[in-house]
Parts: C-alpha cells; structure tokens; sequence
C-alpha cells in the first residue's frame, strides 16, 4: 500500500461519452435533510443533473449499492454550465441552482421517506427560472449589498456583460469596460466587490455599488465614446497585473478580520488580500487542473488542495508542500465534503466523469502473523512435485513434433491457406441452392434474393501449424471485400474449411482477404495470428470466346519476346495461342489478344472498370511465367495514352448516386416533419371532448406515408448502387494506379504512395466521401513533392489547414488536379514522403513558417 496514494472511499463512472468542467460538480445539504451532511451534486454538458450521497462500500454487512447512494437524476433539455448550493428564496432552507447556456432555473430538492424497505423517494421541483437573452459563461452567488437571509445570482455572459438576479426579479446588468474573453468570477462577502481575470490578464476588482450606479447596460458602448444616457462610467476599484491567464479564481471564507483572494494561473499561484496586496506567490512546475482554498489549522496561513495533469492532488500550506497523492484520473473540479461516516473527505471529478471521493494517508492494518506450525519436509514429496510441474513445462513450451510442419518446414509460420479444396459451378441457382451448397443456413444479398444466377464456389482450408494441441478458446475471423462472401465451415482442430463466392451483380475491386485466428497458450496468454490469401480470378468470371471489337482497349509492352497465352494461362479453354476471353459472371467480357511480331499484349472490354482484374492477373501471370525461367530483369510499360475520359465518367457517375443520397435523405427529413405534425393535429382533434371534423386529415397522413415508404425504398435502392458504384471506382482508380506506374516506371513506395492518396477510403460514410478526401490528398501530393518548386514547397508548408471536408458541388476541381498530377509525374515529377522535410527553405519565406511568429 503506497502511503502517497488517494485512499478511494466512494466512486462512481457517469455516463458514457460525456464531457464535465470545473463548475460541474458541488457538495452541501441540497435536500435539507437537518443532519448537516453533505450530498454531492453533478451536473454535465449533455444536460444531466445527478445527486449522490456516498457511503463507504466496506459499511455494514453488505455494500450499499451504487443506485441506492443515486439520490436523483435528471435530464435537461440543454447542457449544464454551473451548480451552486445556497439560499435563493427568503427562507433559511438551501436550494440548487443551475446555470444553462440561457437560462437559470433554482431548485428544490426534496425526499420522502418510504414505507418499504427501498428507501426514500426523492424530487426536483422548479422554484423559478429566469431566461437569459445572452449566452451564459458563469455565475457566482452570495449576499451583493450586505443582504441577508438569502443570497442573489450575478451571472457573466460570453459578450462581457454582468447580469444581476435577485431571486424571481432581474436587477440589472452592466458591460465590464474593455471585454474581449470571459474569465473566472468570484465575489467577495467582507468587501461586497466582485473579482475577475480579464483578457488582458490582470485581476480587476469591481464595488456592488460602483456596479449598480453605473450606466445601464441596454446596449454595449464603446470606451472612447461619451456617455449617451445618465450614470457613472463602470471603472475598476482596483487592478492588478498577472500577466497569464487565470484558471480560476476562490475566495476562501477564513474570518471576518480579513479575507484572501486565491487566484490559479497556468504557471504560478497568486493569493491576494482583499485590497490587491499580494500574499504570495507560487512557482508551479506542472500543468494545473484544479485548486481549492481552505481553512488553516494554523493562524495566519491558507491550506490550498491543487489537482494537477499528472493525476497528482497537493496539499500546500501557503507556499510549503505539506502532503502529494496520486490519483485515479485528471481532477477538473475539487471540493470538500463531510459525510454522515467520514468528515473532511475529498471530491473530485474527471473531465471524462469519473467521480471519486477519498481521503490521504493509509488505513490501519490488523492483520497478525499466524503461527506456523513447524513440520518436517519431505524431501520425496517435493521432488514428485518438481518433476510434475517440469513435465507441465515442457508439454507447453514443445512446438516441433506434435502437429505437422508447414509446406516451408519454417518454424515460425502459424498458418497458411491451402487452397482449392473444390470449385463449383452453378447455373441459373437460387439462392436456397447457393447456401445448401456451402452447407449454411441465411439470408443472401438483396440482388441474389427471389432470382435465379450463376455462381462459383471456391472451398479452401485454413492449418494452423506448431502449437495446437494446446489450442484454447480459438476463434476464426475471415474478411473479404464486397461483394465476396466467406463463410468459415466446420474442421479438425488444425484445419478449418471456409467458402467463398460472388454475393453481388458486378465485379469485386480486390480478390484478396485477411483470415485472423485468435486462442490461448497453455499458460493464458491471448494470442493472434493474421494471414493474408488470394482468391483466383476464375472465382469471378467464367472462359469465353473472344470478341472482335470493344470500346475501351489497353496496351501493355513488355521487355521479353513475346510468349504463347496457352503457357501463361494452363488449362483455360477458349486459347488458340494469341487470344484469351473471359466473361465476369455480371456479364461483361474482357479479351487479351497478344501480337505474334512484338512483345505487346491489348486487353479490350465494353466496360472499362472490369479490365483491372483481367490486366492485373496478366501482369501477375508475366512475373510468375518469367521468374520460372530465371528472367529477373522484365519490366512491363505503357505507352498509350491515358484513359482519364474513362475514368472521370466513373468518377462522376459515383459523384451523382451521392447527390442523390443526400437528397434523398432531405426528402426524408421533410416527409417525417409533415407526417409528425400531422400525428400531432389528429391527436389533437382524437381528444377534443366537442367532436370536431378531420378536414381530410387522415387522408393527408396516409399519403404522407405511402411517399415516406416510397421515399425510403428509392433511398434503399441508392444505397445499393452507391455501393456498387464504388466499388466500381475503387476497380477504376487501382487500373488508374496501375497503368500511371507502368507509364513511369515508378518504384513499389512510389505506387503504394499514389495508390494511398487516390484511394484515401475503404468505404463511404454519410459524413465523409471519397471525391473529397482525394482531393485533399492530392492538392497536397501538387504542394509538397509534386510542386514546380522548393520556394512552393516551403510556403505550403506555411499554409493553415483548409475548411472542413464536405460534399463538393461538383468534381471539376477534382477532374483538374487528378489531370495536373498525372502531368506532373509524367514530366518527371516523383513521389516522397520525405520531400516536405528534405525541401530547402529560401529565405523570403522563412519568416512565413518559423514557428510562434
């Protein structure tokens, strides 16, 4: 046990996702219960207000639970800025006050006792409210003008203006002079003055009178012009210079001789007396989060409690660091509450809403040593023993031997594919066939369901080599793009058989896949193991003959003679030699016709985007063909022309299913709205005691129905060809990527650089789309390495960041950059990551990107 170590005697987590400030979180007797204990009162930004009443969980027989110390919890139409605790109507019970963005309402809460054993029943019920016609920032509360018996409200907007309440009445409101930021606000009993840090990062002292004879606030004036009504100008009684800003500002309530005024910076501790003469001042050496003033058992001196962001609550007394505790998370609000079981215990809230109360030093231990009772040895029983737990070692750390090794006889290889088990076809199938066939049960995707099509199986194994005799808790993961499907079967405890197959009308972009197996040593340990598999193009398309002529024709040369088709492609059919067809089972066909002079090879379809399997499987093919025959110097080109046209047609098709989306989803919001106020109108004639007619009403609400049916149906229907659409562009920017690294011979790092800022996205989401994510990238690709020159390089690295990312209006802005970069690389341009650093900075433009200035 750390003596340096908050002992945690109560804690509770908040919500989930919500955000907590530093006048979030209060303690008193809010429920008047007549005992004097303490209640804590959380409020948060989402607008939930909860009250607490902690009690040590090693009470009793049993632990109180956590709902049981929940003393209320409320939602809140908008999100809570401040909770005070004080007395806000003419009576001596306490009540709760709440800050919102505009409005201010006061509380009461109170609890009735139960008759059962479930405790007492509590409620918060509104006292009075007062809405605010300017943003709120904060408040501060107490007797202003020597008033007693209860306490009013000054709030401070975010323009700068003091607004003063005294309980249901709004007194006045005054415009504090030279306002640019709001800053923490504090007033002071003995003095009646109000305190603030302002923007110019001094401490300014202002008089509740000076405050209530100053020129009223109807409208902000500027300083350097004269008074337009009657009144005194709004002046200081007093400043002092900080020079940083203030975190917050406490003015603890020691005696009535005298009272000090605490202010917490960002890198020092100020404590003033009530006049601005300063106290003390503190150096700190971290970054602080929170403070809290107290009082002192010593005459004369302040007991600070200072929260810092290494999750660390000090104790000072004045300037001398009296007590350190670590803490569970980073406090952003402190108190110090008594409780019915402990006094002086400390409160703290995170900014993530983990509360927590808890006390320093230790707690005391009873624990006593047992005797032990002396016994002999033996020295055979331990021996057994040994060798027992040497055996247990030996089994869990063996990995040669007990399971077959892998095809390489490599050790550290943990899986590998083994693949085709089988390979099916079937014609004209529905989808009750399609999932007998793979031995599964379930739904298949809409474009398959009530239809009748062609489909290709491919059933291949996962083994999972060294180890698995001691295989715990394993769990197989297949991941495919769309449109494949995989489906893991059923196997022994080393091989485990999965399927695959084209669950969709077009062509997937990717035919690789990731297969993931998660289990256990032996010994606990989680362990994961992650391999990568091709599936083969006749997965997805089928031999044909071959066509004659196409619209859309590609050309790549190689450096080698040229080779027969048949030695590339073994065991096709439909190849004489020089000519290869297949056709995707979507439909379209795609041809490769090899010259029989020269080492060129013509990949011809009618749909463009389905050439990038067919040249992209050739390309793999030349590779595997000439790397047999020990060739090591091939190298594939492309001379030809690029088809940008091609591509920028499937860039807007994509472009325009978008457009669509969104409307579609305005639609949607407009029916919904009308359909609602329509439920509402008949609702409201249903429950008229006087009978009144619909006036077509009804009729109204069924047509709006049926078009918010039609509407989602058509929005559903976009969807799917949103999908489709692109993954078809995804099979147009790979050809695209392939056919610019061909053309300049570009390196691996090169492509995988261009191939990452053309495809930024996997996927589209409703928030984030693939037309402007690349933009973005390549803008910067045209602005760093791809720039005419190091002086461009330079200043764009100066540049700020760019507006937020959203749908453009169009794609000619796009169109134009993809154009601009494929010039720029073929006029020589080359891809870095490193071209940002290594560019040389000419001096002209060095003041544009020094840092601070």
């Amino acid at each position: 046990m750390s003596l340096f170590k908050a002992r945690d005697w109560w804690s509770a987590t908040l919500g989930d996702g919500e955000e907590f400030d530093q006048g979030c979180l209060c303690v008193g007797d809010v429920d008047n219960s007549g005992a004097g204990h303490d209640k804590v009162v959380v409020g948060s930004y989402m607008g939930i207000l909860r009250i607490f009443s902690p009690h040590s969980s090693t009470t009793g027989a049993g632990a109180q639970s956590q709902a049981d110390q929940q003393l209320l919890e409320v939602q809140l139409q908008h999100p809570i800025i401040q909770v005070e605790v004080g007395k806000f109507v003419c009576s001596d019970q306490l009540h709760l006050a709440v800050l919102q963005p505009r409005k201010l309402s006061v509380y009461s809460v109170s609890g009735t006792a139960g008759n059962v054993e479930h405790g007492a029943q509590y409620q918060l019920k509104l006292v009075y409210e007062h809405n605010l016609q300017r943003t709120a920032c904060n408040m501060t509360s107490g007797p202003f003008g020597g008033a007693t018996g209860h306490h009013s409200v000054c709030i401070q907007s975010m323009d700068g203006m003091l607004m003063f309440f005294e309980q249901e009445s709004y007194s006045f409101g005054r415009f504090l002079p030279g306002f640019l930021l709001p800053g923490p606000l504090a007033y002071c009993p003995r003095t009646d003055n109000f305190l603030t840090v302002s923007s110019t990062r001094q401490l300014e002292s202002y008089r509740y009178e000076t405050l209530a004879v100053a020129t009223d606030a109807e409208s902000r004036q500027d300083a350097e012009l004269p008074l337009k009504t009657g009144g005194k100008r709004l002046t200081p009684d007093w400043t002092v210079v900080l020079g940083e800003a203030a975190l917050d500002l406490c003015i603890p309530s020691l005696s009535h001789a005298s009272s000090s005024i605490c202010v917490l910076g960002e890198r020092n501790l100020y404590c003033f007396r009530d006049n601005g003469q300063i106290r003390f001042m503190k150096k700190l050496e971290y970054n602080p989060s929170c403070f809290l003033p107290y009082a002192s058992v010593a005459e004369g001196t302040i007991n600070l409690l200072l929260g810092n962001h290494n999750n660390m609550m000090l104790v000072f007394q004045d300037t001398t660091l009296k007590w350190a505790a670590q803490l569970a998370s980073v406090p952003v609000a402190v108190r110090v509450a008594n409780f019915s079981e402990l006094k002086g215990v400390l409160v703290t809230l995170s900014s993530e809403g983990h509360l927590q109360c808890s006390y320093l030093g230790t707690d005391p231990s009873f624990f006593s040593t047992p005797k032990v009772d002396a016994r002999e040895v033996d020295y055979e029983q331990l021996d057994a023993e040994m060798k027992t737990l040497q055996r247990v070692i030996r089994e869990a750390t063996r990995s040669q031997g007990m399971t077959p090794q892998s095809p390489a006889q490599n050790p550290s290889s943990v899986l590998d594919i083994l693949y085709p088990v089988s390979f099916q076809f079937l014609e004209n199938a529905d989808s009750s066939c399609v999932w007998e066939c793979m031995g599964l049960t379930g739904n298949m995707s809409p474009v398959y369901q009530d239809s009748y099509c062609s489909v290709c199986f491919l059933s291949m194994r996962v083994c999972l080599y060294n180890y698995s005799h001691a295989h715990q808790n394993r769990h197989h993961n297949v991941i495919s793009i769309q449109p494949l499907f995989c489906s893991l079967g059923v196997g022994s405890s080393t091989v485990v058989a999965f399927s695959a197959f084209l669950n969709g009308h077009y062509p997937p972009a990717d035919l690789s896949g990731d297969i993931a197996v998660s289990y256990s040593s032996p010994t606990g340990v989680p362990r994961v193991h992650q391999s990568r598999f091709d599936l083969p193009l006749a997965l997805v398309c089928m031999s044909s003959s071959p066509a004659k002529s196409a619209t859309h024709k590609i050309t790549v040369d190689t450096n080698k003679p040229p080779v027969n088709l048949t030695a590339v492609f073994p065991g096709e059919p439909h190849i004489d030699g020089n000519s290869l067809a297949v056709q995707f089972l979507s439909g379209a066909r795609v041809t490769v016709l090899a010259s029989k002079t020269s080492q060129r090879y013509r990949v011809q379809s009618e749909s463009f985007e389905d050439m990038w399997l067919v040249i992209k499987e050739l390309v793999q093919r030349f590779e595997h063909h000439f790397a047999q025959q020990g060739v090591k110097d091939l190298r594939h080109s492309f001379t030809g022309p690029l088809p940008l046209p091609e591509y920028f047609q499937t860039v807007d098709n994509h472009f325009q299913l978008r457009v669509s989306a969104h409307q579609y989803q305005d639609l949607l919001a407009e029916r919904a709205v009308q359909f609602r106020a329509i439920q509402r109108r008949l609702l409201t004639r249903f429950k008229d005691k006087t009978p009144a007619p619909l006036q077509n009403l009804d009729s109204l609400l069924d047509a709006t129905y049926h078009q918010l049916m039609a509407l989602a149906d058509a929005a559903e229907e976009n969807r799917l060809l949103l999908e489709q659409a692109f993954v078809r562009l995804r099979s147009s920017t790979h050809l695209l990527v392939l056919l610019l690294s061909l053309w300049q011979g570009l390196t691996p790092d090169q492509t995988n650089i261009l191939e990452a800022t053309l495809l930024p996205l996997l996927q589209d989401t409703p928030t984030l789309g693939w037309e402007e994510s690349c933009d973005a990238a390549v803008s910067h690709l045209l602005r760093s390495c791809l720039s005419r020159s190091p002086k461009d390089q330079a200043a764009s690295l100066a540049q700020s960041a760019g507006p937020a990312l959203g749908l453009p209006a169009d794609t000619g802005r796009l169109k134009k950059h993809i154009t601009l970069l494929c010039d720029r690389l073929g006029k020589g341009g080359r891809l870095s990551l490193a071209s940002e650093t290594n560019a040389p900075v000419p001096a002209q433009v060095q003041t544009l990107v020094r840092p601070g200035e």
